[in-house]
């Protein structure tokens, strides 16, 4: 570690080791980088306080970072609070397709065989976890919290990693529960509970150039209750060309979900950008298997593929999605897609459809 960092970072550590789980501590940003010559711990008990004023941040883009680090550990029960109250009016991402972020709780950059287990993040003013240039890291019994209505707070992003694991994380925020950018392979999350939310999210793919492929993406088993859309993958109109393959869902269960299994390649928040021509993702080997429970919309199961690039190799199995709200049962559409269906199928597959 830098010098100055290093000071930065046994002071806190020898804080943190001293404090209970009842104690708070008011913290700036940090960060923590490396490379370290041996394992780093990181093991907070208690809480963590943010700054609430955005101007206390000096531009920067998050609040606790961690960079370039070989075999971390962050663990230890606490509680990173981002205090999130202040920021979020301050937020005009959803009126601006180019808007400022504001700062994220914890960031994972370059960071490799790590771990990162038991910890909270609460009222993020921005994402709550972001993962960046990361490969094999597991994260697990994470609990992440913030109100529905908070902008942006996606509860862990991940972007060109690879071999993320997520396992029985504990997820409700204002926007993706969990969401996956572009250049990212092998992850897989495995009993995540979702909600309040938007879901989990491949994308938005496609909006700016270059963008890497994504591929080997697994969603096993899990709970989603009443978020705004269960699991889903999405790409902007008007795109820049990319990829994204190998994406499977298997044995979830939706209590009260809205659009429980969504491919959206026409996704354009608040009509933020251009719709005259199509997505130029190509999207292939996907599957959604064993998904059941309760939709809150009469279509459970939009597949809206692109009539530039239709998507290919899309697998249909064992869905059981009841609607019971009024105007009768649940429906599904297929557009640009020929999915092979299997198994039982409620609603029926693509009652409406449209094959270009």
């Amino acid at each position: 570690m830098g010098k100055s960092l290093s000071i930065v970072a046994i002071c806190l550590l020898l804080l943190l080791a001293s404090t209970s789980a009842g104690q708070v501590f008011d913290l700036g940003v940090v960060t923590l980088l490396g490379p370290c010559k041996g394992a780093i711990e990181f093991n907070l008990q208690g809480t963590l306080q943010a700054p609430s004023n955005v101007a206390s941040f000096n531009g920067k883009d998050f609040w606790v970072s961690f960079q370039r680090i070989d075999s971390l550990t962050v663990s230890g029960g606490g509680v990173f609070d981002g205090k999130g109250q202040m920021a979020w009016p301050k937020n005009n991402c959803a009126e601006k397709y180019s808007c400022k972020t504001l700062p994220i709780n914890i960031r994972f950059d370059f960071v490799t065989n790590s771990i990162v287990r038991d910890i909270k993040s609460k009222d993020s003013k921005f994402f709550h976890i972001n993962v960046m240039g990361c490969k094999n890291l597991q994260i697990q019994h994470v609990t992440i919290t913030a109100p529905g209505d908070s902008p942006n707070t996606d509860g862990i992003h991940i972007g060109r990693s690879s071999k993320i694991t997520i396992t029985n994380a504990n997820i409700g925020t204002g926007d993706d529960c969990i969401s996956i950018g572009d250049g990212t392979q092998d992850v897989t999350a495995n009993q995540v509970t979702c909600g309040p939310g938007h879901g989990i999210s491949v994308g938005s793919l496609g909006r700016y150039q270059n963008e890497q492929p994504v591929s080997g993406i697994r969603v096993i088993g899990g709970t989603l209750s009443s978020t705004k859309n269960g699991v889903r993958i999405k790409t902007w109109p008007s795109s820049h060309p990319g990829s994204a393959s190998d994406m499977h869902f298997e044995n979830i269960i939706m209590n009260n979900v809205a659009n429980p299994i969504l491919i959206d390649q026409g996704y354009c928040p608040n009509n933020q950008c251009s719709n005259k021509s199509p997505s130029k993702v190509k999207i292939s080997n996907v599957s959604f298997k064993n998904i059941r429970g309760t939709s809150s919309t009469k279509e459970a199961v939009k597949l809206i593929c692109s009539s530039s690039v239709p998507c290919q190799q899309v697998v249909v199995a064992d869905i059981d999605l009841v609607y019971k709200g009024a105007g009768g049962s649940a429906t599904s559409t297929c557009v640009n897609v020929k999915p092979t269906i299997l198994g039982k199928q409620n609603p029926p597959a693509c009652t409406s459809k449209q094959y270009n």
